[in-house]
């Protein structure tokens, strides 16, 4: 990139900003670009034949729908960022938009074509190490043939784990939004700039696309935007620096945050490979599926993982703000109901969904 064309950049654009205020521009124009954005890229997914055909043994909405509003929250996201983005963080920022193409791409592709995850695993491996190459890694040893590693992992895992919760109207995205505005919560509160940029424009296209894809949905993101959105969490939470926190207390932070995803592709991966299934095979087994078999109607399975979402996000902030003695023991407390709620998941699992 030009650096010339940074350093002209008229003063209304970010810096000349109070610098606690750089994530307002950010949300709105992520927000206004994915809320236009969607209805174009729906035209142009019936156009493509690129529809999500409802399956009775995998869905549960009965008609189709278009797929590509992956499309809309990832340029809304890239296009926020580079109009609103401080030239500090510009090249980590770069790296994040360049490593999540190839993930946008092959969503697109998976959306129309079904590739077997040995197609796409690969690519999200190279998107994941885009990034780390960056300088944008987990330093829980600080011995780099340990860091690295790890960091693929979280990154592959959170990826996917947003695409296993695109399952049902409303969720991925609104799980996004929700982790999205704690993260920013926190970034405000302990003055991480790149956090609050990340995290805002995660917030605004999210909600945009949101706004078509609440139940009753007109438009799917596909995996072309769940991809992404896991993708870019999930280096959302390497980012967080506590400097007044510990490694032991501030490991916690990310995973609470996003416990959702974290706490559903866990329990869908364990039980299809309990049961004798392939963990990439797809089936009625996710959180979201176990509650409505209780009897509740999609509306009301949203909110309550809404809920569940908000709930796990004030631990996660909590942990953030609080002594490290009590931030430990809100910690535990909240890693300790995640693992009650998975063992209620099972037990409606063997109760009501194989009578």
């Amino acid at each position: 990139m030009n650096r010339n064309w940074l350093n002209n950049r008229p003063a209304g654009i970010i810096y000349g900003m109070d610098t606690t205020l750089q994530h307002v521009p950010i949300m709105i124009v992520g927000f206004a670009a994915a809320l236009g954005l969607t209805p174009i890229s729906r035209r142009i997914a019936m156009k493509l034949g690129v529809v999500d055909k409802p399956t009775l043994a995998r869905k549960i909405h009965t008609d189709h729908k278009p797929m590509m509003g992956g499309l809309a929250i990832y340029a809304a996201f890239t296009l926020s960022l580079l109009l609103f983005s401080p030239p500090q963080h510009i090249a980590e920022l770069l790296a994040i938009i360049a490593g999540a193409a190839p993930l946008s791409l092959t969503g697109l592709l998976d959306d129309r074509y079904n590739l077997p995850w040995r197609v796409r695993l690969p690519v999200m491996f190279f998107a994941a190490a885009v990034p780390v190459f960056a300088g944008i890694q987990i330093h829980l040893f600080n011995i780099a043939w340990l860091d690295i590693p790890i960091t693929l992992l979280w990154i592959v895992t959170l990826t996917n784990a947003a695409n296993f919760l695109d399952n049902m109207d409303g969720l991925t995205a609104g799980l996004s939004a929700i982790a999205a505005i704690f993260f920013l919560l926190i970034a405000i509160t302990h003055g991480q700039i790149l956090v609050s940029l990340l995290a805002a424009a995660v917030l605004g296209s999210a909600i945009g696309f949101l706004a078509y894809n609440f139940n009753p949905a007109s438009t799917f993101m596909g995996d072309m935007g769940a991809l992404v959105l896991g993708y870019i969490l999930a280096i959302v939470g390497i980012k967080l620096n506590f400097a007044t926190q510990p490694l032991g207390v501030t490991w916690m932070i990310p995973i609470l945050v996003l416990a959702l995803p974290v706490f559903d592709i866990n329990l869908v991966v364990w039980t299809r490979l309990a049961e004798g299934r392939s963990p990439a095979e797809g089936g009625k087994d996710h959180t979201s599926h176990r509650i409505m078999s209780l009897g509740f109607n999609q509306r009301q399975t949203l909110f309550i993982l809404y809920g569940a979402c908000t709930l796990f996000g004030t631990i996660g902030f909590l942990v953030s703000a609080t002594p490290v003695a009590l931030a430990w023991q809100i910690g535990i407390f909240g890693i300790i109901l995640l693992l009650s709620l998975y063992a209620l998941m099972v037990f409606i699992r063997q109760r009501y969904q194989k009578k």
